[in-house]
C-alpha cells in the first residue's frame, strides 16, 4: 500500500470514529448464545450468532475468542477467520451485499399466500416450472 493509500485510509477511519460508536469490550454470552458488544457507557449490542456472515453454526469455543481492531471498528473471531464491521452491524448489516441478498432471498421464497398458491397451481396445470437446458 502506497504511503497516500494509507493516509486516505486514516482519514476515513477518523471520519467514521467521528459519528459511530466504537466497540470497547466484546464477549460471547453462552447463555443467551449472543455475541455483547459494548459501544461505550449504557450502550451494547447483543447479536445472534447464526445470523451474522461467518459464525452461523459456530461452537462457543470458536466464538469464545474475538478481537476488537485497534480502531474499534472492526470484529475479529480467528478460529473462524470470520470479521465483522461494527458500523454496518448498527445499520443492520450482518454480512456482504451478496450473503445478505441470499438470506433476503431466502427467507422470501418460505413466504406463503393465498396468491402464491393460486399461482402454484395454475402453473402445475401447465405443466410445472420449465426444465434447464444443460449447458
Amino acid at each position: 500500500m502506497a504511503k497516500d493509500e494509507f493516509v486516505a485510509a486514516v482519514r476515513r477511519a477518523q471520519r467514521q470514529l467521528s459519528h459511530t460508536h466504537p466497540a470497547t469490550e466484546v464477549h460471547y454470552d453462552r447463555r443467551a448464545n449472543r455475541v455483547v458488544i459494548e459501544l461505550g457507557p449504557g450502550l451494547a449490542l447483543m447479536l445472534d450468532p447464526d445470523q451474522a456472515e461467518g459464525l452461523q453454526g459456530a461452537t462457543p469455543s470458536q466464538l469464545s475468542a474475538i478481537e476488537i481492531s485497534p480502531s474499534g471498528l472492526g470484529l475479529h473471531f480467528p478460529k473462524l477467520d470470520a470479521d465483522l464491521y461494527v458500523p454496518g452491524l448498527l445499520e443492520g448489516v450482518l454480512g456482504s451485499k451478496k450473503w445478505m441478498a441470499s438470506r433476503l432471498g431466502a427467507s422470501g421464497g418460505k413466504r406463503t399466500s393465498a396468491a402464491k398458491k393460486r399461482s402454484s397451481r395454475a402453473n402445475g396445470k401447465l405443466g410445472g416450472r420449465p426444465r434447464k437446458l444443460a449447458g
